[in-house]
C-alpha cells in the first residue's frame, strides 16, 4: 500500500512568477529549515504558476522543480491574507 506523504501548500514569489503548490514538508518541520537544506532545486507538486504583476494563470503542472536562488518569498498558503 502506498503511504501518503504530508504536503504543505505554499505560495512562492520569484521576480516574475507567483507559484502556488505543495511541498513535502514533514509535520513539525519549519519551512525555513526545509529551504535551508535544499541544495539548488526543490520539488513543487500540483503547481499553479501565475504572472506576478497581472496574476493571470500561465500554466498548471503536477510537478516542477523550483530553483532556490530564484525564490524571493515563500510562505505557507494558510498565512496569506
Amino acid at each position: 500500500m502506498k503511504e501518503e506523504k504530508p504536503n504543505t501548500t505554499v505560495i512562492i514569489f520569484t521576480n516574475t512568477y507567483r507559484i502556488k503548490g505543495e511541498i513535502d514538508l514533514m509535520p513539525g518541520s519549519r519551512l525555513t529549515d526545509y529551504v535551508d537544506e535544499v541544495q539548488t532545486f526543490f520539488a513543487v507538486t500540483n503547481a499553479e504558476v501565475s504572472d506576478r504583476s497581472s496574476e493571470n494563470i500561465l500554466f498548471k503542472s503536477k510537478f516542477m522543480d523550483v530553483n532556490k536562488n530564484a525564490v524571493e518569498i515563500i510562505l505557507p498558503a494558510e498565512l496569506l491574507e
